[in-house]
């Protein structure tokens, strides 16, 4: 059975894979059947204490001009957390990914990540009162945090293609007027690199847009900051 990955432990890939398949955590992210397999994610804590977070997946596959008999999903969410981690893109690190075929010949998968400690989702923080708590300056920070990451991804030609709101994740890290608001991009499952970086903009902007609350006079500081990270405008996204 051969195993794809990479890791940043001292143990052989298949040792890795052995080791993390047989761990089992809390579900944040249940089983869900799909794409003729199932995907789900765990949480739970690495021997060291650290926590990490499992996305495990059995005949959870997709398909594309390069791979016309089906690639586990999660070898297309490792090149894309590699890509973007290069980019200075803030992802989730990675720590571990693999793929074997069981002895039905079905793939299994995993995608191992540590956690990304102190942040939360965006609407989750600003439901529980951070932008009152922390005020417009940090607010503000955020708004151009998550404006330049859009557009080092997207100048590297990368396209989310699933960039809801609920994958924006924020954090506030200090205090009073040393507080500084930093965002981090989660599940990268469908990203893809576009032909070109205005392709990739277009697309995960409108889709932003239409997936999020922000109200019109924050959405327009948004994208003037967004363009401006991104070297131009986009057409559409007034």
């Amino acid at each position: 059975m051969a195993v794809e990955g990479i890791t940043a432990g001292t143990r052989g890939t298949q040792a890795n894979f052995e080791h993390y398949w047989q761990q089992q955590g809390v579900w944040v992210e249940e089983p869900n059947v799909r794409r003729g397999g199932e995907s789900g994610v765990q949480r739970l804590f690495a021997d060291n204490g650290q926590m990490i977070y499992v996305k495990r997946q059995v005949g959870h596959i997709y398909r594309s001009w390069l791979h016309p008999f089906g690639r586990p999903t999660v070898l297309r969410e490792r090149d894309a957390l590699t890509a973007l981690y290069q980019l200075n893109v803030k992802v989730p690190k990675m720590i571990f990914c693999g793929t074997q075929r069981d002895e039905n010949n079905q793939w299994r998968a995993l995608l191992v990540t540590e956690s990304l400690d102190g942040f939360e989702e965006f609407e989750k923080w600003l439901e529980s009162g951070g932008r009152e708590r922390h005020g417009e300056m940090v607010y503000e920070q955020i708004l151009q945090g998550l404006a330049q990451n859009l557009a080092r991804m997207h100048r590297g030609r990368w396209q989310h293609s699933c960039i809801y709101i609920k994958h924006v994740f924020v954090r506030v890290v200090g205090e009073g007027a040393d507080a500084r608001g930093e965002v981090a991009l989660l599940d990268l499952e469908k990203c893809r690199q576009r032909m070109t970086a205005h392709q990739a903009a277009a697309h995960d902007m409108k889709q932003l847009r239409r997936h999020s609350s922000f109200s019109t006079s924050d959405w327009q500081k948004l994208l003037y900051l967004y363009e401006a990270a991104f070297g131009s405008a986009i057409k559409g996204l007034e």
